[in-house]
């Protein structure tokens, strides 16, 4: 279902950024190749001439056919001669102007792929850099769209538009300057006519780029919806959601190809414009050109070659307007993909990293977590922890517990630092979490969830997780695991692909090998969130035997809603409202006769209600 996004009201709510602006931000990547921008740029000189001196040779060509005024050179030779002589020199510029292009166009095509790559590798980098939070709020289709289509658009501007604008301002300033050279008022009536025509390409294209944008927003809603549909399959098609969502879909996909519609419109109504006026040009040129001869000021072959120039003067100026056009669609694109850039890091790297992972590791290996006053919330002043202030001792087994909403969850996203606290801080062995990086952290603390993700790619891809483990680490974490023998049993062993998602294992298989994960990290801090509650019994048991190899000489941090397997932890942390309600071993908490007792009394009474059922 397409929702609103933060970046489409944040710059709905701002002014647009001027084109200098926005090309200014295109520079640093242009900087990283200077040596094809500079052959591309230089290609262009001859380009233009060749095609300039064109319509002057054909010009040559029918004033010698007429006997009238010709170069000094051809004076020499007969009709027949000068004619050959004026084909060569039209095909030596013709080959100049071929060989040119394809080899300009190589260059430019291959530095805007470049280019391109390096846009869509730095947007990616920094969009899984942003915190939680940016996703929780940011429908995946417009990130997707961003990444894509737009990073695409932008490549358009460099494969196809940056060089080619500039190309086609060169020839038409050679064209112009040639022009006057010959005839100077049928030159200038020419240009004048570029005047106006300018104006209104500048108006058309000011409206394609408004539409552009709308329409590309449109096409934001469009892939969200896509999306959220297929990732939801199983609950539109249980619930019979089919006919209801194909017309939200219908719905969305109107207003994608109105606005399209609207894009399409003013970049007609510039081609057309354009098309009209060169004929206006042509029919301006016979007709003043025409005046010219009757007063012998000019020869049939100049008026041949400015009838040339006039629809060589167009040409490059409906190229222009059309590059003009894929600009547009591509400051867009850089309007989107800046927005992207500029959400900031919500969770930064400590400004000096004093420590190493690898001296962090050495010196800090007791494990001992400490919150200090910490206060938390989503959003500001709605907090969902109040004042934490509690210890876990090295090699600790610490179980948080408490009804839906306590503030569980939020206690393990912050000691992994997906989030930062409102106020306090936390300490690990002594040492603020925001003074070590997020990769000494996050090895440090060993996370497993309830629902494992698992990545496209073969089972020990989905173990090491692209790091460089031997292959013996990987079976010893899969052996301490005990997944090691339904690993053997695949098809391929280690090597055996596994579907997006995970869709070709078991959620218990899933479960074991995020469990694998973990143990080959041999993390000094283990945190279960909820990692047993949905298998099976048989999956159960080999989780719990793999729990204590794991569990062995490390602090740990369970959340279960099954208070009857944390029986044996040394600690149990109530939790109520995001407040620290009670603390102690599970006997202590059940002599208090407290909120732990009352939960635990519901649990019991709802597992014996089920065996009297059965």
């Amino acid at each position: 279902m397409a929702v609103s996004s933060p970046i489409r009201e944040k710059n709905l709510n701002r002014p647009h950024e001027s084109d200098r602006r926005l090309v200014l931000r295109l520079v640093p990547y242009l900087r990283r190749y200077p040596r094809l921008l500079l052959l591309s740029m230089g290609l262009l000189i001859p380009l233009a001439i060749a095609g300039a001196i064109q319509p002057l040779i054909i010009g040559q060509a029918v004033s010698l056919l007429r006997q009238e005024s010709t170069w000094g050179f051809l004076k020499d030779f007969s009709i027949e001669q000068g004619i050959r002589w004026l084909s060569i020199i039209l095909l030596i510029t013709v080959i100049v102007r071929v060989i040119c292009a394809s080899f300009q166009g190589y260059l430019v095509q291959k530095m805007g792929q470049t280019i391109t790559a390096d846009i869509r590798k730095d947007l990616f980098t920094h969009v899984t850099s942003l915190g939680t939070s940016f996703f929780n709020r940011t429908p995946v289709g417009r990130l997707v769209t961003r990444l894509t289509s737009d990073v695409e658009a932008l490549g358009d501007v460099f494969s196809s538009g940056a060089i080619g604008v500039l190309s086609d301002g060169i020839y038409i300033l050679v064209i112009i300057v040639t022009m006057i050279t010959v005839q100077a008022k049928l030159a200038l009536m020419l240009v004048l006519m570029i005047i106006p025509v300018t104006g209104l390409i500048i108006y058309f294209q000011s409206q394609y780029r408004k539409a552009n944008y709308k329409a590309r927003e449109e096409l934001s809603k469009l892939n969200s919806m896509l999306q959220e549909n297929v990732a939801g399959i199983n609950v539109v098609q249980l619930f019979r959601r089919e006919a209801f969502n194909g017309e939200l879909f219908r719905s969305i996909n109107d207003k994608y190809r109105q606005s399209v519609d609207k894009t399409i419109f003013h970049d007609s109504a510039v081609s057309a414009t354009l098309e009209w006026i060169s004929l206006v040009a042509i029919a301006g040129v016979l007709w003043l050109g025409g005046i010219f001869i009757v007063d012998e000021a000019i020869t049939f072959g100049t008026l041949s070659a400015f009838i040339l120039y006039a629809q060589r003067l167009f040409n490059p100026l409906r190229q222009l307007a059309d590059k003009f056009t894929m600009f547009q669609a591509g400051f867009t694109a850089i309007e989107r993909i800046s927005e992207l850039m500029n959400e900031p890091i919500e969770i930064p790297e400590p400004e000096y990293n004093i420590h190493s992972f690898s001296s962090f590791r050495k010196q800090n290996t007791k494990g001992e977590i400490r919150f200090e006053n910490v206060w938390f919330g989503y959003k500001e002043d709605e907090y969902v922890l109040k004042n934490l202030d509690f210890t876990i001792h090295p090699g600790e087994k610490i179980a948080l517990v408490g009804p839906t909403g306590a503030g569980k969850s939020s206690i393990i996203r912050l000691l992994c630092r997906l989030y930062d606290p409102s106020k306090g801080r936390i300490l690990i062995d002594g040492v603020d979490i925001r003074d070590i990086s997020k990769t000494e952290l996050r090895r440090y603390v060993g996370v497993i969830l309830q629902e494992s993700f698992l990545f496209a790619g073969d089972v020990m891809r989905n173990i090491t997780l692209g790091e460089d483990y031997c292959f013996e680490r990987v079976q010893e974490a899969a052996k301490i695991t005990n997944i090691e023998r339904f690993i053997e049993e695949l098809p391929q062993g280690y090597q055996t692909q596994v579907r997006e998602r995970g869709t070709n294992l078991s959620g218990g298989q899933k479960q074991l090998l995020a469990f694998a994960r973990v143990a080959i990290r041999n993390p000094r801090v283990l945190v279960l969130d909820e990692a047993t509650s949905s298998l099976d019994v048989k999956t159960e048991a080999l989780i719990q035997d793999a729990l204590e190899h794991l569990l062995t000489n490390r602090t740990a941090i369970i959340i279960a809603h099954r208070l009857s397997t944390i029986r044996d932890v040394d600690r149990i942390l109530v939790l109520k409202q995001g407040e620290l309600f009670e603390s102690g071993t599970h006997q202590e908490l059940l002599k208090k006769g407290g909120l732990y007792s009352d939960l635990y009394k519901l649990q019991m009474m709802g597992y014996e209600g089920m065996i009297n059922s059965e």
